[in-house]
């Protein structure tokens, strides 16, 4: 014999359509998220884009540095009377490259660090955290069930 309530529903109705509800409220967050995710990959597509091209960018200008070092121990080693005929020195021309390339590889790595930073579906995470502390808060479901 199921206990009534005040309009004819009994109890295990009431608690299935509390399940029901919350079922309800999964599916939708999960379709939420689905579509978050998805606008978060494609930026997270342009963030890899930056992150990778710098990265190739700072390893070229790694690699000419390691030539102006080359250079560098190249011309230390010359003789004393050695004239140079350039105003400045190849070792000079690689290093001012390869700083010029690390610059900009760093800049493009930091552009996509900082891309990445905004790729987390924040609103979801807000929402689903809102949801799991109103089901396990006692008081707002006591409220809920009081109006």
């Amino acid at each position: 014999m199921a206990t009534e309530v005040k309009n004819g529903a009994s109890i295990t109705e009431l608690v299935q359509g509390i399940v029901a509800d919350v079922g309800d409220l999964v599916r939708q967050e999960v379709r939420f998220a689905r579509k978050e995710i998805t606008s978060d990959l494609r930026k997270a597509r342009a963030a890899a884009a930056y992150l990778i091209i710098g990265g190739a960018v700072a390893l070229v200008g790694l690699f000419v540095l390691s030539l102006s070092a080359g250079h560098l121990l190249h011309w230390l080693s010359l003789p004393a009377d050695h004239v140079e005929t350039a105003r400045l020195p190849l070792w000079a021309a690689h290093g001012i490259v390869s700083l010029v390339l690390l610059a900009a590889g760093g800049a493009l790595s930091w552009m996509g660090y900082q891309k990445f930073e905004n790729v987390l579906p924040e609103q979801t995470l807000e929402t689903v955290q809102e949801n799991v502390a109103w089901m396990t808060n006692s008081d707002g479901v006591k409220n809920a069930s009081s109006k």
